[in-house]
């Protein structure tokens, strides 16, 4: 006889939780339903942007060739000695590419 009141009590306190487990899932599935923020601007105006420069921009004088350009840049006379610099430096980087790519 104990051993049926054991066995009643446990099935009582099974069913007891599966219940209040079975109504807080469907608490927890109920929708929320939250109030937004809406933005609204005057409706009456048109929905346009207009963008206006705040300084007036510097228009070239094009009726004359620019004092220095890249042809003239490029023309000028090299210094020997920064030249050969220059060339022993791509020498040296060459050099260590090909090194590198034989390993």
């Amino acid at each position: 006889m104990a051993d049926k009141t054991i066995y009643f009590r446990i099935n009582t306190l099974i069913m007891l939780i599966a219940a209040f487990s079975f109504s807080a899932t469907l608490s927890a599935a109920e929708k929320l339903d939250m109030e937004g923020t809406r933005i609204r601007g005057n409706q009456e105006l048109p929905k346009v942007l207009y963008i206006v420069p705040w300084k007036q921009s510097e228009i070239p004088d094009l009726s004359q060739p620019p004092l220095e350009s890249l042809i003239d840049e490029a023309l000028t006379p090299v210094d020997r000695e920064v030249f050969q610099r220059k060339i022993r430096y791509y020498d040296a980087l060459s050099t260590q590419e090909v090194g590198n790519n034989e390993n």
